[in-house]
């Protein structure tokens, strides 16, 4: 196998399959996570049909970190040297003041976010040192940036995020291995289902009215930063539509 080997969290859906998508495209073989097995399948055949694509399904939840060891454990030999992790997994769970938080949210985002993003890591960053080489991508937010009204939890793990991904630039450099944060706006995923608990009426509230970001926007703006010559780095990259100056700004048509 000489194809480049991308490993995608959260590749069932949103950005996560847009990305798995562009590489497969651009000539990567591609390890895909996600829980929902029929949609990382459904994606498997696609990519192959479309792009003979080798993958390789890694189906666990990224919160139990005794799953995800396991889970890289028995990935095969053939795609044992990644070269990009893309650590995309994360949600948001509910909006509200802390006050009135719900601790099973709180939970569900910290464990996602902060602890699945740090379990992955730690299992494939030490195999990119030995090689001496790799990109570590992580998926932050510009939530990871500025905090808006309501977004507290959510907000602090997409802090921790950045943080993470200073700390890694900082540790990772000199061997040398690359990593770059993605922080973007309002991208119409199913990410607000998700934080309105399956509501689509609210879901489908917060992208009206704008030209909102897609998630192959965010999937263009990857694989810009990873197909930069070895000695380039891209540090950071905020992505937002035009029409969201701010987290907390959004201008909408009125027609």
């Amino acid at each position: 196998m000489n194809k480049k080997i991308a490993f995608i969290t959260g590749a069932s859906s949103g950005i996560g399959e847009a990305t798995a998508l562009l590489l497969a495209q651009n000539g990567y073989n591609l390890i895909l996570n996600g829980r929902r097995a029929s949609r990382i399948e459904a994606l498997q055949a696609r990519l192959k049909k479309e792009f003979e694509t080798e993958t390789y399904a890694a189906i666990f939840d990224i919160r139990h970190k005794e799953e995800v060891k396991t889970a890289f454990e028995a990935i095969p030999d053939a795609f044992r040297n990644i070269d990009v992790l893309v650590n995309n997994a994360g949600l948001a769970s509910g909006l509200s003041t802390l006050d009135k938080g719900s601790l099973d949210d709180w939970e569900q985002m910290i464990d996602t976010n902060i602890k699945g993003l740090l379990y992955i890591s730690r299992l494939v960053i030490p195999e990119m040192i030995a090689r001496k080489s790799g990109h570590v991508v992580n998926i932050s937010s510009i939530a990871g940036k500025e905090v808006y009204a309501n977004g507290n939890v959510y907000c602090a793990t997409k802090f921790a995020v950045d943080a993470l991904n200073k700390a890694m630039r900082i540790e990772l450099s000199s061997y040398p291995i690359r990593v770059t944060g993605i922080y973007p706006g309002a991208v119409e995923t199913e990410f607000s289902i998700v934080r309105f608990h399956g509501d689509e009426d609210k879901a489908k509230a917060v992208y009206q009215g704008f030209d909102n970001l897609l998630a192959s926007d965010i999937a263009d703006a990857i694989y810009y930063a990873v197909s930069r010559p070895a000695h380039v780095n891209i540090n950071e990259m905020i992505v937002m539509p035009t029409a969201q100056p701010v987290p907390s700004i959004i201008h909408r048509s009125t027609n």
